[in-house]
């Protein structure tokens, strides 16, 4: 049968230079137990007694490695009895020792997985440690020699200014009230306004509009001006103006003892009753 020759590399320093020279195989000591693993190398053609003399004499080299020994030592042996398995007969098992020695053989294949599987996670663990360990964290918050560049916090009230202030926050505050006055401002009754204005002007004779609406509020002005038109309606003032938007002359011409009866369109609204 022609010898397998392993790749250099890794998996020679995984087994730290552990190497196994057989008739039908040369390479490292993982790598053979991947072979048999994975079925591509009959464990009943491998000379485990060579195996053995290749790491007595790697041991005898100076390099003791309790752990790799120990590993060693519990591979072979499973190693061992695997074999011992595999060279029974392959017809079919009645005797009841025949059929453990079957039941061995597969439970040893699982050893011999679970063995990888532990060798491969404590490989990942080693390179996670050693990368942690070029990692260096710095704690957290503000550095002792940066703690007194910081100025003291000093508040420019007094506790009882704060205690009044706390207070004025926490009062109940009164609830909102929507007001209705600006609604319906003060009413001016036109009727009143006509009579007021006959009056001044019997009393004067003449009066400019400027002067019969000193000082009073808009709408008075407003309401004022509408009782001139309903005196001129009645035909008891008359109007003169000089020129376009000049001086408005209002003149009394009825009689001192006329009256004008007027239908007060404008009065007072109705109040609204609030529910």
């Amino acid at each position: 049968m022609s010898s397998r020759k392993a790749p250099r590399g890794d998996h020679h320093e995984e087994v730290a230079g552990f190497e196994v020279h057989l008739k039908n195989f040369e390479g490292p000591f993982d790598l053979l137990l991947q072979l048999i693993a994975k079925r591509e190398l009959d464990v009943t053609e491998v000379a485990l007694s060579q195996v053995t003399d290749d790491f007595i004499a790697h041991v005898k080299q100076g390099e003791w490695d309790l752990e790799l020994m120990s590993s060693f030592l519990v591979v072979a042996a499973t190693l061992l009895d695997l074999k011992a398995a595999r060279l029974l007969p392959g017809a079919e098992a009645e005797d009841p020792e025949d059929i453990a020695a079957l039941e061995a053989r597969d439970l040893l294949f699982a050893r011999l997985l679970q063995y990888r599987a532990f060798k491969e996670m404590a490989a990942w663990l080693q390179a996670a440690m050693d990368t942690a360990g070029r990692r260096h964290y710095r704690p957290g918050g503000v550095e002792e020699k940066f703690r007194g560049i910081l100025p003291e916090v000093e508040l420019g009230i007094t506790p009882d200014d704060l205690a009044r202030l706390a207070a004025a926050a926490m009062t109940p505050k009164a609830p909102p009230v929507v007001e209705l006055t600006h609604l319906h401002g003060a009413t001016v009754s036109l009727t009143e306004q006509v009579q007021l204005v006959g009056a001044r002007l019997r009393r004067e004779g003449a009066l400019t509009f400027r002067r019969l609406i000193e000082g009073e509020d808009r709408l008075t002005v407003v309401v004022r001006f509408l009782a001139v038109l309903e005196l001129f309606r009645a035909a008891q003032v008359s109007f003169e103006q000089v020129a376009p938007l000049g001086e408005l002359s209002i003149r009394w011409t009825a009689g001192d003892d006329e009256a004008v009866e007027v239908e007060d369109e404008y009065g007072p609204q109705p109040q609204l009753e609030e529910t």
